[in-house]
């Protein structure tokens, strides 16, 4: 059964802008599946087909000779000679929405696109299902947790009491599929992954190593990188653990969070954080065999943290909206106390989320708590040293029920709201 994707208004309104449309995203994550269903009337081809991949790399010229468009073209990474004869087909006429193209190796394609097909594609990410997918929710605002967005995002948001549940087996859509075994799925996703998506990438030989370098990262899920402290534990060089994140990355395995800068703030921590996108998959390399496991395990927290990013994330992918340029994080010794003496001191504070809209910061703290208290928001005091900046509501993400306002200017909203 084919799942509703928010995304689907965002990719119909740019098609009829642009020439060419790309959607990018992780492998499994629907990419296919959704434009055969929105443009079931194209031609679909896949570069997945190795004789119709090794044909189309000898003679690139002769693919047009073959095919017209309007058409989709599926895994679009593999066929790199063929996007300066996709520009000249663009080029012929003025039609829009000549092209629907998928790839799961984005930051492989950008290079080909930019020198390729710039002011002819648009590019829009595809995430995994996303909660409110899942929940058939129409609300497709991104999070922005201002007061209209939480009075807003009330009308529709529901309590989810298998939320557990959900954030063990993932978001992949063939996983809604009850029938389909978790452990199957991911032992058979972790494999191909790496037969084709990091061989594609970079010819990594040592698998077992890779797949160990999987697990080590998974479990660092939420945490700032050391890529020393990863390398020692792995016994592998540092920038080979560099050179495999950034394969991660450009896969849509994990998202690198950068921190938030400011000339205004001068002790702040440079380091990014790593987020797996998707928490099934956190799961099976952590040996998480079922929801209960993963619940009451040792990653609990680190597990719902990294589920509400990546739904921050969705939220805004789904939207058209490129994340990267509103969702940073803040860690560093700008917060001063003061001790009764008169004596000032540096405090290190974190803020787990800082969401920037115009002028205004809205900062996040995520807690699995569903008691959630004021005293949890004592960092967000350091937005108010930024020159030039507002700061807007100050949120706690967390696991109570309801929305309860801490203050004037504090909410707690349940992960529902995301």
């Amino acid at each position: 059964m084919y799942i509703k994707r928010a995304i689907e208004d965002v990719i119909e309104i740019t098609n009829k802008g642009f020439k060419a449309v790309l959607v990018t995203g992780a492998r499994q994550v629907g990419k296919s599946t959704l434009l055969k269903h929105l443009y079931n009337g194209h031609r679909y081809i896949t570069f997945d087909d190795p004789v119709l991949l090794s044909e189309t790399r000898k003679e690139p010229g002769l693919f047009f000779r073959n095919y017209k468009p309007p058409m989709i073209l599926d895994e679009v990474q593999y066929i790199s000679e063929l996007f300066p004869y996709i520009k000249m087909e663009c080029d012929k006429v003025d039609d829009k929405g000549l092209f629907q193209l998928t790839g799961s190796q984005q930051y492989q394609m950008m290079k080909n696109v930019s020198e390729s097909l710039a002011g002819r594609v648009a590019i829009l990410e595809l995430a995994g299902l996303s909660l409110r997918e899942m929940r058939a929710d129409t609300f497709r605002q991104p999070f922005i947790p201002s007061e209209n967005y939480i009075n807003e995002r009330g009308k529709t948001a529901k309590v989810c009491d298998h939320l557990w549940e959900i954030i063990h087996r993932g978001g992949y859509p063939a996983l809604a599929d009850k029938n389909v075994d978790w452990q199957t799925f991911f032992s058979s996703y972790v494999q191909t992954y790496i037969d084709r998506d990091i061989n594609d990438l970079a010819n990594v030989k040592n698998k077992l190593k890779f797949t160990q370098f999987l697990t080590v990262m998974a479990s660092r899920t939420g945490q700032m990188l050391n890529y020393a402290a990863i390398a020692e534990q792995l016994e592998i060089s540092a920038s080979t653990v560099k050179e495999w994140i950034s394969l991660l990355e450009a896969s849509g395995i994990v998202y690198i969070l950068q921190p938030f800068s400011n000339s205004s703030l001068n002790r702040v921590i440079k380091t990014p954080k790593l987020y797996f996108r998707d928490t099934g998959l956190i799961c099976y390399l952590a040996k998480y065999p079922t929801a209960d496991a993963a619940m009451n395990g040792a990653m609990a927290g680190e597990l719902f943290e990294t589920f509400v990013v990546s739904e921050i994330l969705k939220s805004f992918s789904n939207a058209g909206l490129d994340y990267r340029m509103y969702v940073t994080y803040y860690r560093g010794k700008d917060k001063i106390r003061r001790r009764r003496n008169g004596e000032r001191t540096e405090q290190e504070a974190e803020i787990d989320l800082m969401i920037e809209q115009g002028d205004t910061i809205y900062p996040v703290e995520i807690k699995l708590s569903a008691n959630p208290k004021l005293s949890m928001t004592n960092a967000f005091d350091v937005i108010d040293k930024i020159s030039g900046k507002n700061r807007g509501n100050g949120t706690i993400v967390c696991m109570y029920e309801s929305v309860q306002w801490l203050n004037e200017r504090t909410v707690a909203v349940p992960v529902e709201y995301i």
